[in-house]
This record gives C-alpha cells, sequence and structure tokens, in this order.
C-alpha cells in the first residue's frame, strides 16, 4: 500500500490479494526448504533500497506510465537504452531523447489492441489496462509443464503445511541463473539461501541490466554467487554454456525460447536429462511477447483506481517479487527426473487477482479504498480495526559482495573440465 497511490495522496489498497498470497507461498518455501522470508515484505524491498515512492501514473521505478488511449488506458514502459528508439518506430515519428510527449499524443488517437499489436512486433513492453478481475485467461502450457496461471499444483496448500524442515533439499544443488533484473534473480537468490549453489551467468556484451540500478539491493539478491560471462557468439562460450547447464541442476532463465536457441540451449533436451528447468517470462513460453513487472501487472488489471476512474500503480513492478517467490516454491517442490517450469509473471498476477478471496480489493473499477492519517502514520479501517499501512523495509543481515561481471569464469570454467585462461 505505500507504493500505491498518488504523490501526496493517501496510500491506496490495490485489487486483490497480491501480499496474502506472497506469504502463502513463503510458507510453502519454508516447509520445503527451512527458508523462513517474510514474503509480503518482499513485495517492496527494492522500494526500501531505491527510497522511490508511490507515483501515481508513474511507477515506483520511474520506467513505465500510465497513458489514456482511444478507448481506455494502456501501461507503457521505457526501460531499456533502445526502447526510445522502439517508442519512436512505434508511433513513427522521432521522440527525441523524451519520448512521452510524442508517445502521449499518439495514444490518445489509438486503441490498446492497436498499442499490443505495435508493440509485440517491435519487442516493446505495453499492454492495454484491463480493468481488475477482467484479465483474459492465459493461454494453456505444454502438458509436462508447470501452469503459468497458477501456484505450482505439486506444492502444499498453506491450510496443510507440514512442519518446517530442519534440512534443506536444495543443500549442494548447483543452480545455473541466466535470469536478469529481479524475477528470476529473486528465484536464485531464495534457492541459495536454502542452500544451493548459484552460479549467475552473463555476457560480456550485455550484463544483468539490474547492475546499473541500485547496488545494495543488487547485492542483495546476488551476494554468494559466483558470476561467470560466456560469448553465445564463439564456439567456447557455447561449449561452456552446454557444459555449465549439463552439469547443473537447476535451469533458471527469463528468455522467450528463440532467443535460448540463439544460444544453443534446448531446454526440452535438459529436462529429458533430468535437470529442472524454470522460465520466467512475462506471458509464458508459448507467448512471444515482452513484458516488465510494472506493465505486466496493469495489463493484468493489478492497479488501484482513483475517485476518477483512471488507473494507478499498485507497488512496485509488484509482478516481478511475486513471479520469483512463485518460481522459488516450483523449483523447490519440482519433481525428481527432471520438469520444465513455465512461470509467466501474469499467471502471477493473475493468481493474485483471485476475486474469490479479496478483502478490501477494488473491483470493477471502484475507487481503491485509502488509508487514514494518524498521529502515528496511515492506517486501514477494517472490520477487526485500524490496520498500519507497512512502509518498505529492508532485510536485516543480508550483508555480502556481489561477484564482478565474469569474476569467477575461469574458476567454474576450470570445474567444468573447460579451458578458459581469461574471461571471453
Amino acid at each position: 500500500m505505500a507504493l500505491t497511490g498518488r504523490p501526496g495522496g493517501p496510500p491506496l489498497v490495490p485489487p486483490g490479494r497480491g501480499a496474502t498470497l506472497a506469504a502463502e507461498l513463503a510458507v510453502q518455501f519454508a516447509a520445503l526448504t527451512g527458508v523462513r522470508v517474510d514474503g509480503a515484505r518482499l513485495l517492496s524491498e527494492r522500494a526500501a533500497f531505491t527510497g522511490r515512492r508511490r507515483g501515481g501514473a508513474v511507477s515506483a521505478g520511474g520506467a513505465c506510465r500510465l497513458l489514456p488511449t482511444a478507448d481506455g488506458w494502456a501501461a507503457v514502459s521505457c526501460a531499456r537504452p533502445d526502447d526510445p528508439a522502439l517508442l519512436g518506430a512505434l508511433i513513427s515519428a522521432d521522440v527525441g531523447d523524451d519520448p512521452w510527449p510524442a508517445v502521449t499524443r499518439w495514444l490518445a488517437d489509438h486503441t490498446g489492441a492497436e498499442l499490443r499489436e505495435r508493440a509485440d512486433l517491435l519487442g516493446l513492453a505495453a499492454a492495454p489496462v484491463l480493468s481488475p478481475f477482467l484479465h483474459a485467461r492465459l493461454t494453456a502450457p505444454p502438458s509436462n509443464t508447470v501452469p503459468s496461471n497458477t501456484v505450482p499444483s505439486n506444492t502444499v496448500p498453506p491450510s496443510r503445511q507440514q512442519p518446517v524442515t530442519t534440512s534443506s533439499p536444495l543443500d549442494g544443488v548447483l543452480v545455473a541463473d541466466f535470469s536478469v533484473l529481479w524475477a528470476g534473480p529473486l528465484c536464485a537468490h531464495l534457492l541459495g539461501l536454502a542452500g544451493a549453489r548459484v552460479v549467475k551467468v552473463e555476457t560480456p556484451s550485455r550484463p544483468d541490466g539490474a547492475r546499473r540500478g541500485d547496488p545494495g539491493f543488487y547485492r542483495l539478491l546476488h551476494a554468494g554467487h559466483r558470476g561467470v560471462a560466456f560469448d553465445p557468439l564463439t564456439g567456447q562460450g557455447r561449449e561452456a554454456l552446454a557444459a555449465l547447464v549439463d552439469a547443473a541442476d537447476i535451469v533458471i532463465e527469463s528468455s522467450r525460447p528463440r532467443a535460448l536457441a540463439r544460444f544453443g540451449l534446448d531446454a526440452d533436451a535438459a529436462v529429458t536429462a533430468g535437470t529442472t528447468w524454470v522460465s520466467i517470462t512475462a506471458y509464458g513460453r508459448a507467448v512471444d511477447r515482452i513484458g516488465f513487472g510494472d506493465d505486466v501487472a496493469a495489463g493484468g488489471g493489478l492497479v488501484a483506481t482513483d475517485h476518477d476512474g483512471h488507473p494507478l500503480f499498485a507497488g512496485d513492478a509488484i509482478a516481478d517479487p511475486l513471479t520469483g517467490l512463485t518460481a522459488a516454491v516450483a523449483a523447490a517442490s519440482a519433481p525428481a527426473g527432471g520438469a520444465l517450469l513455465d512461470i509467466a509473471m501474469s499467471g502471477a498476477i493473475a493468481a493474485a487477482l483471485d476475486p474469490a478471496a479479496s478483502g478490501h480489493g477494488n473491483r470493477a473499477g471502484r475507487p481503491s479504498t485509502p488509508a487514514r492519517r494518524t498521529e502515528n502514520g496511515w492506517v486501514v479501517d477494517t472490520e477487526a480495526g485500524p490496520v498500519p499501512v507497512a512502509a518498505p523495509r529492508r532485510r536485516p543481515g543480508q550483508d555480502g559482495t556481489a561477484a564482478a561481471l565474469g569474476e569467477h569464469t575461469a574458476e567454474v570454467s576450470a570445474e567444468l573440465g573447460l579451458s578458459w585462461p581469461q574471461m571471453s
């Protein structure tokens, strides 16, 4: 709530049950691994490092905006260095360094469907905003995957949890983490807390974009992990990537399948060989669309609503941490013998917008419930009495050092039986 609402205005209750879902997932992860985290707190953890606050129609991270279209609203992200040029291509105009004025004018004359069609062709993260609980049914994944629109079916429901285990099934497990930004790295981080050995994989020319973000938050997710950098455009790099995947017990990636194919990586072959393959995408492996945490959440209907009916961002890229938690539970509970876990960020949002379990959630565009200011801070009035609005907070005792780009390339290569005199 602290990250939902307009700047200077009261925090608003977002729709659905995202915090409750995050707490339930954390309970499941603890039962599986013995590692306890506050799932609800994880949803706002990045903001505790960056100091960002609620921005209304501008995301807490600043890279996404909610803009009116000819038939509604849309969430448009401009997060990557190439995105201003792509937004110019979207509207067929030179937008300069600030694309927002021209994009805003273009959207006013075009529908959300037109935006989505053109954005998909260009590889832009943009989506029309759906009303809460009116999101479309997700494309069904292949039969050998975990459904991307639900918490994995082989996890234990919170109401039937066993006591927290004293030892983790992940002790010593090798995790190859190809993912970037927040969702996948959070999954890898949680598996690492449970005893897994995590190797972060990057390419020399395209490191994880999160390295450009808050250094403290990056250290939180990556401390204690070894880092390698392999160039998939070289024979040596492709050989090293293949060897690492062959050795890994769990692979985490956040790329579309055709991008993996260019790297020479085959998820189906790895699963057949016994690997647990965690595929984190915006809309599922079968849907070739780009999306980030804010635009995916808004596109799925997880937005607050002001008294004028305008959508406002709910939380900070909330699809990312919800997906990271979902993926960690799925990986920790995956069956032996190999599994392809198709985890879609849009699926995590759909699970958080379960209308049957929503309390104060905004329904059908009704204005979101505001908090009330007291001398001790913001509170929400409920049937059980006033409940304080929790501010973003860092986890204590999470100090550590994150590996520099490619810092352990030679070391890991030697363990894989490869000759690697320097980063390549």
